[in-house]
């Protein structure tokens, strides 16, 4: 499917940009970029939100070109409003989501209704921190919000964020995601917007920072820290209208049948095989669809009261994948989509023995004690759409676990919704962990991952609390996987693989573990869809994806980093030193790089990430990671570089981050100030992790 570039003139409104300073209740100001049309003070607008700590300035201003001058054009006012202590916003930052961040999203959607070119009406919407705090600030009821989109986000921020699944930590992006935060709120505003104040505000905000890696491990249990801001304590609170959007390559997909099922007013859900990014944008997996032109049917409907008919729309829209080839860069994938509701009448939960293993059972039991590199070919956490980030042949990974078929289908089966495993357990340590995966596996023995779940053994009781295994006293414990949306075609098997260990996804945990799984007294559940409800070729369509046109687009300089040796990185790498039994994971997190923006503004920024384990020590795990931006425009020239590594002992976990943030000469080369250089060397107690 094509994208389709729509010119301002072809547009209903003819829309202006105004920059102005939102004022909060302690005398500090966030900054607002906001497209509106130029008519709205005579005919006022409804208003749209996104409000996030990413930096309108340079980082989003790509893909808010795409969007806020589209929404303007159709009658709105399009607000993007960079979070307090980021982008060229007053104050310092907290945290994610922090009292300051929900506080001040309030205040600003009243100081938005109050405006004279707005009808008194908001909605909010955004992808990630945006989704999140748009569920957030719903659920705090402010009265001029009616309706949200919220796209690939979460209502769990402890068991479905970049921080813990399953109770366990999360190797690859509780660390990658720290050190990309350390350096994100390192940055200083842009003196276009801020003005000579731009040195003072950078100062406060360096000086306030800590890295937020210290904060998360701190709290490796579900307590107050996590429950604030997980809408899921309490679905009631959201009364705005919700449409809730995800992508099944996004870690956060499953938060949209969580809504769809639990929300007591108005909500629809759309899910589809996309990546950490908005459905309108070409990126893999695919294919992209008119996702403006839905959000306006939404908006148009709870906004501007216009009888669009989104809610004669099903409750549930669901992209079901057909099999294919398990590559990282598929690029539009085949499938159908099916309307239904959620949860629905169509899909039954069937259950299916373990039977036949890979290693040999002795009296009914298998052993599951797996090295410490499975996981190497997980794929990337968040896949935003980069040619390697989805998992690869999986058929060298379920060699390293425990594997069954569990069957060769006969006819085509779909499977929709939540599988789970269950399994009677033994653990010869009081500390440890199980994942589950399950796979397609074709014909030819390829191995396509659909769906995986992970489960720390001291919160199989609980993510709120702790409570050791007793070796010798095997228990009935429950896995429940990520969602699904698949067709199986015959002759293809559906494989689950249990391991161990599955890193750099989570964290070993530190007693090597060996499990021993009773066969008989265990199974997996599969959500599998009425073999009578086919979906038709026309059961759900799309518009044509379309964008604002960018009259001066930003030129992207696509410059590799470098890795720890120097040497221009590729995308993703996976090393093995035979001798040591090391494997390291060499990652570029690809998301941007360097560009120039039509101000003059020339960005550059360099990040890698490593993750390195040996494979027979589960204390072996190094996880780094390491970022330089840098600024310029007219002479000023400033550069933030950081670094953290993590690694741990049995008893605790070991973090040493640093920064360095300098003015530059307008040549780069020489220092005019060292703004600051700090360095963090903490050690925080496994408690959980």
């Amino acid at each position: 499917m094509s994208l389709r570039l729509v010119h301002p003139d072809d547009l209903p409104h003819r829309t202006e940009v105004r920059h102005v300073w939102i004022p909060m209740a302690d005398g500090v100001r966030l900054h607002a970029r906001i497209w509106l049309p130029v008519d709205a003070e005579q005919n006022p607008v409804p208003a749209l939100l996104e409000y996030l700590p990413y930096r309108k300035s340079d980082w989003t201003a790509v893909r808010d070109a795409e969007r806020h001058p589209w929404y303007a054009g159709h009658g709105y006012a399009s607000v993007r409003v960079d979070i307090r202590g980021t982008g060229d916003s007053e104050g310092v930052f907290d945290d994610e989501y922090s009292e300051h961040e929900l506080a001040d999203g309030l205040a600003v959607i009243a100081w938005l209704a109050e405006q004279p070119w707005c009808t008194g009406r908001v909605g909010m919407f955004g992808i990630s921190w945006g989704g999140f705090n748009s569920l957030q600030l719903a659920a705090l009821r402010p009265p001029a919000l009616k309706a949200i989109v919220t796209v690939c986000s979460t209502d769990d921020r402890f068991d479905n964020d970049v921080h813990y699944v399953g109770g366990a930590v999360l190797g690859i992006d509780m660390t990658a995601w720290a050190g990309t935060m350390l350096a994100f709120s390192s940055r200083p505003p842009d003196p276009l917007h801020v003005g000579d104040r731009w040195r003072e505000l950078w100062h406060a905000r360096v000086d306030h920072l800590t890295p937020p890696l210290l904060t998360w491990l701190a709290h490796q249990t579900r307590d107050d820290y996590w429950r604030r801001g997980s809408v899921c304590e309490d679905y009631g609170a959201i009364e705005a209208a919700v449409l809730a959007v995800g992508g099944w390559a996004d870690p956060y997909h499953d938060t949209v049948l969580r809504l769809v099922e639990n929300l007591p007013g108005p909500v629809r859900g759309i899910l589809g095989p996309w990546a950490h990014q908005y459905p309108d944008r070409a990126t893999r997996p695919g294919p992209a669809i008119g996702f403006l032109q839905e959000t306006l049917r939404w908006w148009d409907h709870w906004l501007k009261d216009e009888p669009t008919g989104v809610m004669d729309d099903p409750e549930l829209r669901v992209f079901l994948e057909d099999p294919r080839p398990p590559e990282p860069n598929p690029g539009d994938v085949p499938g159908v989509w099916l309307a239904t509701q959620w949860p629905t009448a169509d899909v039954a939960t069937a259950a299916w023995p373990l039977v036949a293993p890979s290693v040999p059972a002795r009296e009914g039991w298998v052993t599951v004690s797996t090295p410490q590199h499975v996981g190497v070919d997980s794929g990337k956490f968040f896949p935003y759409g980069n040619a390697t980030d989805l998992p690869p042949d999986q058929r060298a990974e379920d060699g390293r676990g425990v594997a069954f078929e569990l069957f060769v289908a006969d006819e085509e089966i779909t499977l929709v919704g939540r599988p789970a495993v269950r399994l009677l357990l033994d653990s010869s340590t009081p500390r440890g962990q199980v994942i589950a995966r399950l796979c397609d596996v074709a014909p030819d023995g390829s191995s396509r991952l659909l769906s995986r779940g992970v489960l720390n053994l001291s919160t199989r009781h609980g993510r709120d609390r702790t409570d050791p295994f007793i070796p010798g006293e095997p228990e009935s414990i429950e896995i429940v996987l990520t969602g699904l949306g698949v067709r199986l075609a015959p002759g293809h098997a559906l494989r689950l693989v249990l391991s161990s260990t599955y890193w750099p996804w989570v964290w070993p945990q530190p007693d090597d573990a060996v499990l021993r799984v009773h066969l008989p007294s265990s199974s997996v559940e599969l959500p599998v869809l009425d073999p009578e409800r086919t979906p038709a070729a026309d059961e759900v369509t799309w518009a044509e994806p379309e964008h604002a046109l960018q009259h001066d687009p930003v030129v992207f300089h696509h410059v590799r980093p470098r890795g720890p040796e120097g040497a221009e990185m590729v995308e993703r790498e996976v090393r093995q030193d035979v001798e040591a039994r090391r494997w390291t994971l060499l990652v570029d997190p690809a998301y941007g790089g360097s560009r120039t923006y039509p101000n003059g503004l020339v960005y550059g920024e360099e990040a890698h990430e490593t993750y390195a384990i040996t494979e027979d020590d589960p204390l072996s795990g190094l996880a780094t990671s390491r970022w330089r931006v840098s600024l310029q425009r007219d002479g000023w020239h400033v550069v933030v570089h950081t670094a953290q590594d993590l690694r741990c002992d049995a008893e605790n976990f070991f973090v040493r981050a640093s920064l360095l943030a300098q003015v530059l000469s307008a040549d780069g080369q020489s220092v005019l100030e060292t703004v600051a250089h700090r360095t963090w060397d903490e050690r925080i107690p496994r408690t959980a992790g």
